[in-house]
Protein backbone atom coordinates (compact mmCIF):
# COMPACT_ATOMS: atom_id res chain seq x y z
CA UNK A 1 0.00 0.00 0.00
CA UNK A 2 1.07 3.58 -0.74
CA UNK A 3 1.13 6.32 1.39
CA UNK A 4 -1.87 8.02 0.23
CA UNK A 5 -4.02 4.99 -0.42
CA UNK A 6 -7.75 5.64 -0.67
CA UNK A 7 -7.31 9.51 -0.64
CA UNK A 8 -8.57 11.90 -3.31
CA UNK A 9 -6.66 14.88 -3.84
CA UNK A 10 -7.01 17.66 -6.24
CA UNK A 11 -4.04 18.95 -7.77
CA UNK A 12 -4.15 22.51 -9.53
CA UNK A 13 -1.49 23.81 -12.05
CA UNK A 14 -0.63 20.93 -14.25
CA UNK A 15 0.62 22.77 -17.72
CA UNK A 16 3.30 20.24 -18.67
CA UNK A 17 4.73 16.88 -17.86
CA UNK A 18 7.74 19.07 -17.22
CA UNK A 19 5.74 20.75 -13.99
CA UNK A 20 5.90 19.83 -10.47
CA UNK A 21 2.12 19.78 -10.38
CA UNK A 22 2.39 16.89 -13.16
CA UNK A 23 4.59 14.74 -10.83
CA UNK A 24 2.47 15.48 -7.75
CA UNK A 25 -0.14 13.88 -9.49
CA UNK A 26 1.99 10.97 -11.19
CA UNK A 27 3.66 10.50 -7.91
CA UNK A 28 0.42 10.86 -5.48
CA UNK A 29 -1.59 8.24 -8.12
CA UNK A 30 1.66 5.45 -7.97
CA UNK A 31 1.29 6.03 -3.98
CA UNK A 32 -2.80 4.97 -3.98
CA UNK A 33 -4.59 7.85 -4.73
CA UNK A 34 -7.25 8.69 -6.37
CA UNK A 35 -6.08 12.32 -8.36
CA UNK A 36 -8.60 15.27 -10.13
CA UNK A 37 -6.98 17.93 -11.75
CA UNK A 38 -7.91 21.58 -12.43
CA UNK A 39 -7.75 23.90 -15.57
CA UNK A 40 -9.48 27.03 -17.07
CA UNK A 41 -9.65 28.98 -20.08
CA UNK A 42 -7.41 28.52 -23.41
CA UNK A 43 -4.97 25.70 -21.11
CA UNK A 44 -8.16 23.39 -20.48
CA UNK A 45 -7.51 21.05 -23.23
CA UNK A 46 -3.48 21.57 -22.43
CA UNK A 47 -4.06 20.22 -18.93
CA UNK A 48 -6.83 17.25 -20.72
CA UNK A 49 -3.49 15.86 -22.85
CA UNK A 50 -0.98 16.11 -20.35
CA UNK A 51 -3.30 14.44 -17.75
CA UNK A 52 -3.28 11.39 -20.55
CA UNK A 53 0.34 10.81 -19.51
CA UNK A 54 -0.44 10.15 -15.99
CA UNK A 55 -0.04 6.87 -14.65
CA UNK A 56 -4.08 6.24 -14.45
CA UNK A 57 -6.95 8.77 -16.35
CA UNK A 58 -7.47 11.97 -14.08
CA UNK A 59 -10.64 14.00 -14.88
CA UNK A 60 -10.26 17.69 -15.57
CA UNK A 61 -12.32 20.01 -13.62
CA UNK A 62 -13.02 23.81 -14.98
CA UNK A 63 -11.70 26.28 -12.19
CA UNK A 64 -10.46 29.50 -12.28
CA UNK A 65 -9.49 30.59 -8.91
CA UNK A 66 -10.38 34.36 -9.99
CA UNK A 67 -14.20 33.47 -10.51
CA UNK A 68 -16.46 33.12 -7.91
CA UNK A 69 -18.74 31.11 -10.08
CA UNK A 70 -16.16 28.71 -10.13
CA UNK A 71 -15.23 29.00 -6.75
CA UNK A 72 -18.44 28.16 -5.50
CA UNK A 73 -19.41 25.52 -7.95
CA UNK A 74 -15.88 23.34 -6.82
CA UNK A 75 -17.40 21.42 -4.26
CA UNK A 76 -20.02 20.29 -7.14
CA UNK A 77 -18.24 19.55 -9.87
CA UNK A 78 -15.12 17.53 -7.49
CA UNK A 79 -18.34 15.39 -6.00
CA UNK A 80 -19.27 14.18 -9.49
CA UNK A 81 -16.32 12.18 -9.28
CA UNK A 82 -15.39 11.63 -5.59
CA UNK A 83 -17.48 12.55 -2.53
CA UNK A 84 -15.05 14.31 -0.49
CA UNK A 85 -11.59 15.27 -0.91
CA UNK A 86 -7.91 13.95 1.53
CA UNK A 87 -6.08 16.80 0.13
CA UNK A 88 -5.07 19.93 -2.15
CA UNK A 89 -2.29 20.92 -4.13
CA UNK A 90 -1.85 24.69 -5.11
CA UNK A 91 0.47 25.29 -7.64
CA UNK A 92 -0.32 28.39 -8.94
CA UNK A 93 1.27 31.41 -10.21
CA UNK A 94 1.05 34.48 -12.41
CA UNK A 95 2.23 38.26 -12.67
CA UNK A 96 2.46 40.13 -15.61
CA UNK A 97 5.06 40.97 -17.28
CA UNK A 98 5.71 44.36 -15.91
CA UNK A 99 5.73 43.20 -12.88
CA UNK A 100 9.04 41.48 -13.48
CA UNK A 101 12.48 41.52 -15.10
CA UNK A 102 13.54 44.89 -12.88
CA UNK A 103 10.77 46.97 -13.71
CA UNK A 104 9.87 46.85 -9.54
CA UNK A 105 9.67 50.64 -8.87
CA UNK A 106 7.39 51.07 -11.72
CA UNK A 107 4.73 48.49 -11.74
CA UNK A 108 1.58 49.61 -11.43
CA UNK A 109 -1.07 49.10 -8.87
CA UNK A 110 -3.46 46.78 -11.32
CA UNK A 111 -0.39 44.61 -12.37
CA UNK A 112 0.20 44.01 -8.55
CA UNK A 113 -2.79 43.44 -8.01
CA UNK A 114 -2.81 40.76 -10.21
CA UNK A 115 -0.02 38.85 -9.10
CA UNK A 116 -1.14 39.19 -5.67
CA UNK A 117 -4.78 37.60 -6.23
CA UNK A 118 -3.65 34.96 -8.81
CA UNK A 119 -0.03 33.85 -6.52
CA UNK A 120 -1.53 34.28 -3.07
CA UNK A 121 -5.03 35.14 -2.12
CA UNK A 122 -5.95 32.04 -4.25
CA UNK A 123 -4.78 29.98 -1.51
CA UNK A 124 -6.72 31.58 0.68
CA UNK A 125 -10.16 31.01 -1.81
CA UNK A 126 -9.07 28.00 -3.31
CA UNK A 127 -8.66 26.19 0.72
CA UNK A 128 -12.25 27.51 1.68
CA UNK A 129 -13.93 26.59 -1.78
CA UNK A 130 -12.57 23.11 -0.79
CA UNK A 131 -13.19 23.43 2.63
CA UNK A 132 -16.52 21.26 2.41
CA UNK A 133 -15.12 18.63 0.91
CA UNK A 134 -12.67 18.18 3.66
CA UNK A 135 -14.82 15.71 5.99
CA UNK A 136 -12.15 14.44 8.42
CA UNK A 137 -9.49 16.79 8.12
CA UNK A 138 -6.95 17.23 5.09
CA UNK A 139 -4.06 18.71 3.65
CA UNK A 140 -3.26 21.84 1.71
CA UNK A 141 0.21 21.81 0.17
CA UNK A 142 1.21 25.22 -1.95
CA UNK A 143 4.03 25.47 -3.80
CA UNK A 144 6.39 28.80 -3.27
CA UNK A 145 9.59 30.11 -3.73
CA UNK A 146 11.58 31.48 -0.77
CA UNK A 147 10.63 34.78 -0.38
CA UNK A 148 12.70 35.92 2.39
CA UNK A 149 14.86 37.64 0.04
CA UNK A 150 15.18 39.82 -3.04
CA UNK A 151 15.98 37.67 -5.81
CA UNK A 152 17.33 39.44 -9.60
CA UNK A 153 14.22 40.35 -11.78
CA UNK A 154 11.70 38.52 -9.63
CA UNK A 155 10.27 41.63 -7.79
CA UNK A 156 6.51 41.63 -7.51
CA UNK A 157 6.14 38.35 -7.85
CA UNK A 158 8.49 37.70 -5.11
CA UNK A 159 6.28 39.81 -3.02
CA UNK A 160 3.56 37.86 -3.95
CA UNK A 161 5.37 35.00 -3.11
CA UNK A 162 6.10 36.38 0.61
CA UNK A 163 2.43 36.87 0.62
CA UNK A 164 1.50 33.50 -0.17
CA UNK A 165 4.22 32.25 2.87
CA UNK A 166 1.77 34.64 5.00
CA UNK A 167 -1.54 33.50 3.57
CA UNK A 168 -0.37 29.89 4.51
CA UNK A 169 0.21 30.79 7.83
CA UNK A 170 -2.76 32.17 8.68
CA UNK A 171 -5.17 29.83 7.14
CA UNK A 172 -3.30 27.16 8.99
CA UNK A 173 -4.10 28.82 12.18
CA UNK A 174 -7.77 29.01 11.20
CA UNK A 175 -8.64 25.89 9.75
CA UNK A 176 -6.08 23.66 12.69
CA UNK A 177 -9.46 23.27 14.68
CA UNK A 178 -10.85 21.43 11.30
CA UNK A 179 -8.09 19.70 11.71
CA UNK A 180 -7.11 20.84 7.64
CA UNK A 181 -2.99 21.25 7.63
CA UNK A 182 -1.38 23.96 5.33
CA UNK A 183 2.33 23.78 4.33
CA UNK A 184 4.36 24.66 1.42
CA UNK A 185 7.30 23.58 -0.32
CA UNK A 186 9.80 26.17 -1.33
CA UNK A 187 11.14 24.61 -4.20
CA UNK A 188 14.59 25.49 -5.88
CA UNK A 189 14.87 26.91 -9.68
CA UNK A 190 13.61 23.95 -11.81
CA UNK A 191 13.13 25.07 -15.92
CA UNK A 192 9.26 24.67 -15.87
CA UNK A 193 6.69 26.48 -18.49
CA UNK A 194 6.55 29.36 -15.04
CA UNK A 195 10.18 29.90 -15.05
CA UNK A 196 10.58 30.23 -18.96
CA UNK A 197 7.94 33.40 -18.28
CA UNK A 198 10.77 34.85 -15.72
CA UNK A 199 13.60 37.34 -17.18
CA UNK A 200 16.48 35.83 -16.38
CA UNK A 201 15.63 32.94 -15.01
CA UNK A 202 19.19 32.02 -16.13
CA UNK A 203 20.58 34.35 -12.86
CA UNK A 204 18.57 32.04 -10.27
CA UNK A 205 20.61 29.06 -11.81
CA UNK A 206 23.96 30.59 -11.61
CA UNK A 207 22.99 31.50 -7.84
CA UNK A 208 22.12 27.83 -6.95
CA UNK A 209 24.91 26.44 -8.98
CA UNK A 210 27.23 28.13 -6.87
CA UNK A 211 25.62 28.31 -3.31
CA UNK A 212 23.68 24.82 -3.27
CA UNK A 213 25.27 22.70 -0.44
CA UNK A 214 23.81 19.46 -2.37
CA UNK A 215 23.85 19.34 -6.50
CA UNK A 216 21.13 20.75 -7.79
CA UNK A 217 19.39 19.94 -10.94
CA UNK A 218 16.84 22.53 -12.88
CA UNK A 219 15.31 20.03 -15.11
CA UNK A 220 14.37 17.23 -12.38
CA UNK A 221 11.13 18.19 -10.29
CA UNK A 222 11.10 15.08 -8.81
CA UNK A 223 12.19 15.93 -5.31
CA UNK A 224 9.83 19.03 -4.80
CA UNK A 225 7.22 16.58 -5.86
CA UNK A 226 7.70 13.78 -3.24
CA UNK A 227 7.66 16.51 -0.50
CA UNK A 228 4.56 17.35 -1.55
CA UNK A 229 3.20 13.79 -1.68
CA UNK A 230 4.84 13.45 1.64
CA UNK A 231 2.95 16.60 3.69
CA UNK A 232 -0.10 15.17 1.53
CA UNK A 233 -0.19 11.88 3.28
CA UNK A 234 -0.54 11.15 7.15
CA UNK A 235 2.93 10.60 7.77
CA UNK A 236 2.97 14.90 8.90
CA UNK A 237 0.00 14.45 11.01
CA UNK A 238 0.74 17.45 13.42
CA UNK A 239 2.78 19.61 10.86
CA UNK A 240 1.38 22.89 9.75
CA UNK A 241 2.16 26.27 9.08
CA UNK A 242 5.55 24.90 7.85
CA UNK A 243 7.09 25.78 4.84
CA UNK A 244 9.82 22.93 3.61
CA UNK A 245 12.52 23.54 1.42
CA UNK A 246 13.57 21.59 -1.18
CA UNK A 247 15.95 23.78 -2.45
CA UNK A 248 19.62 21.93 -1.86
CA UNK A 249 20.38 23.87 1.49
CA UNK A 250 20.54 27.09 -0.42
CA UNK A 251 18.15 29.00 1.92
CA UNK A 252 20.63 28.42 4.77
CA UNK A 253 23.72 29.33 2.85
CA UNK A 254 25.37 32.76 3.88
CA UNK A 255 26.19 34.77 0.97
Amino acid sequence: MGILQGKNILVTGVLTDASIAFHIARIAQDEGATVLLSSYGRVFNLTTRIAGRLPQPAPVINLDVTSSEDLEALASRVREHVPHLDGLVHSIGFAPESALGGNFLNTAWEDVATAVHVSAYSLKSLTMAARPLFNAGGSVVGLDFDATVAWPKYDWMGVAKAALESTSRYLARDLGAENIRVNLVAAGPIRTMAAKSIPGFDEFEKVWNERSALAWDVTDPVPAAQAAVALLSDWFPKTTAEIIHVDGGVHAMGA
